[in-house]
């Protein structure tokens, strides 16, 4: 049985007058211990889908499935780590690890939580700035924050909306290389969103493409059967590499270049002609249904 299936899922946003359908005709199992990496244009609807799964909004139609139950609401069991960090201002590194810690592990005595967050601290190299605020971390130790925090709570699948979209290239592959090596170390369900092709296939068993919306739905997805574990250096000579990203890029290219699904219906105007002002104007008649030259007197034309 898989532990995460989506069966004809699809959802939408607005009123009946003024309703976007985002995502239609979602099917997808993920299978225990994969790591699965769903690509697609910006706007495409992959962040609903991702809050689809975590429990963060319900869909208008069709079934979410984890470990065979129905899928309602969020639960620490699927652990987001959202693209723009969502740390409190206030709390410093651990406490913002602590609220999510105190909240999942209420029975741990105190020292029992400590030793726990400390643990995960030492897995993201951010140990010494555990009595930091956000505001004094650069934006890739915000994202190492926001990344130990939801793995404390050691959640069954781990969802990851875009986390470094908007790191910068060092930051970027550092992080993206501390991911796959806690993946090979615990073996978590993950499910990636991003628009990186090379991210896709650095992390990811296979990827899916996400077709463009309104109404997108996910395309077949492509086996990445590339070795563990992947050096990103040996990856841009390797000829698997090549022809995988070829065909992920290809699966993008075509999306782009299909025509936009009209959202609403198409509404065709009257047919009207501008009136011709070379020939003299002409007025109705109404009192005799009979059409009459407007440069004749009005009592002349009005005479029987």
């Amino acid at each position: 049985m898989a532990l995460l299936e989506l069966r004809n899922v699809r959802k939408g946003y607005g009123t009946a007058r003024s309703r976007t359908e985002v995502l239609d005709n979602i099917d997808l199992t993920v299978e225990e211990g994969e790591f699965v990496a769903i690509i697609g244009y910006s706007g495409a609807g992959k962040t609903t889908l991702i809050s689809l799964i975590a429990g963060l909004t319900s869909p208008d139609s069709g079934k979410i499935l984890f470990g065979g139950k129905p899928l309602v609401g969020p639960d620490p069991d699927r652990g987001l780590v959202f693209q723009n960090y969502s740390l409190l201002p206030w709390l410093t590194v651990f406490e913002n690890i602590q609220l999510a810690v105190d909240q999942v592990y209420p029975q741990w005595d105190v020292t029992e939580r400590t030793a726990h967050i400390e643990k995960f601290l030492r897995m993201v190299n951010l140990t010494r700035a555990r009595d930091q605020r956000p505001s004094e971390l650069s934006g890739g130790m915000r994202q190492r924050v926001s990344v130990a925090r939801t793995l404390a709570m050691n959640p069954k699948v781990l969802l990851l909306d875009e986390p470094l979209s908007a790191l910068d290239a060092l930051t970027r592959a550092n992080l993206q290389d501390e991911i796959s090596q806690l993946w090979e170390r615990d073996k978590k369900t993950v499910i990636l969103i991003t628009n990186d092709p090379d991210e896709a296939l650095l992390l990811a068993d296979r990827v899916i493409p996400l077709s463009r919306g309104p109404r997108a739905t996910l395309l077949p997805s492509i086996p990445v059967t590339l070795p563990r574990p992947r050096d990103r250096r040996g990856l841009n000579q390797n000829a698997e590499f090549k022809r995988i990203r070829n065909q992920v890029v290809e699966s993008l290219v075509n999306l782009a270049s299909e025509p936009l699904k009209a959202e609403r219906p198409v509404l065709e105007l009257p047919k009207l002609e501008p009136a011709d002002i070379s020939r003299p104007r002409s007025f109705f008649d109404r009192t005799k249904g009979s059409r009459t030259d407007a440069t004749k007197p009005a009592v002349e034309a009005a005479t029987p």
